[in-house]
């Protein structure tokens, strides 16, 4: 029992829920004192059944565009490694070249 009971009853029909529990006679009574009332079924809402919202159509074309974008950021950074690793290559190769 107790208020999470009461959450988990909250606007439905909780004869069932405080049936299951196996109240005693003296709780019996004061439900007696703190009955509301009866729900008007036609109030009640129906329920909708949840249709997801549409999911745009893959396009082939944004593909190209992100590896257009990832080729513009990769070349430039292959052809600094490259330009480097001449660099240090021929300066170690001068090194022992001269020495």
């Amino acid at each position: 029992g107790g208020d999470d009971v009461l959450l988990s009853s909250t606007g439905k029909d909780a004869t069932d829920d405080f049936e299951d529990v196996g109240h005693s006679e003296s709780a019996r009574e004061m439900m007696e004192q703190y009955y509301v009332g009866e729900i008007d079924p036609t109030t009640i809402p129906k329920k909708v059944k949840y249709t997801p919202p549409k999911q745009p159509h893959y396009n082939q074309d944004k593909t190209s565009e992100f590896i257009i974008k990832l080729l513009q950021f990769l070349v430039p950074l292959a052809i600094l490694g490259l330009a480097v690793g001449i660099r240090i290559y021929t300066k170690s190769g001068q090194a022992s070249f001269f020495s």
